[in-house]
């Protein structure tokens, strides 16, 4: 399912009680994990559904600094039916991304720095927002899904890590340093 293109919903489909039963067990799911996201395909379903939220307690305790570098602040929750992105900057970041369906691994992966997204919100009702730094790198991650795509096929592959590696050698260092580090161009 994590390889396949998912459907997108019809806004009837999105009023029925079973997609809005899914939307609230995913949000649970995704905090669970924890994660800041979650798509349906990840769960099973090849639906183009997705949720989002980056809670303040997940990064309570990270440097400003490192906050400020990623451009990180909470995200409320959203549920992002049929979402698609109609513009993105050429403008690229570089982080550590780790997906929940490639439990305990990170790697380096560049994604635009801001994006545009339109989309369906969990009443159907027709939405577009801007996002950029840490909100727009997960909004282009849950849609990739979407469309079959998983961090590792955009990865620096000599970046891909445990996340207790990543921790022990490349925690809170500027990406540049790490890439200088691992000889990455």
């Amino acid at each position: 399912m994590l390889r396949q293109e998912a459907r997108p919903l019809t806004v009837e489909e999105i009023a029925l009680p079973p997609i809005q039963q899914l939307i609230d067990h995913m949000r649970e799911t995704m905090r669970d994990a924890p994660g800041v996201g979650l798509a349906a395909p990840q769960v099973g379903l090849g639906i183009q559904l997705a949720v989002i939220e980056d809670r303040a307690e997940y990064f309570k305790s990270v440097d400003p600094a490192i906050l400020a570098e990623r451009e990180r602040a909470p995200v409320e929750f959203l549920a992002l039916v049929n979402p698609r992105i109609v513009s993105q900057s050429e403008d690229t970041v570089e982080f550590f991304e780790g997906c929940l369906s490639v439990a305990g691994f990170s790697a380096l992966v560049k994604r635009s720095r801001s994006v545009v997204v339109e989309y369906r919100d969990a009443a159907g009702q027709p939405c577009r927002l801007e996002a950029t730094g840490w909100f727009a790198r997960i909004l282009q991650h849950e849609i990739d899904h979407l469309y079959g795509r998983l961090y590792i096929d955009r990865m620096e592959s000599r970046t891909f890590a445990t996340i207790e590696n990543i921790g022990r050698y490349w925690k809170d260092l500027p990406i540049d340093k790490v890439r200088e580090a691992l000889k990455l161009s």
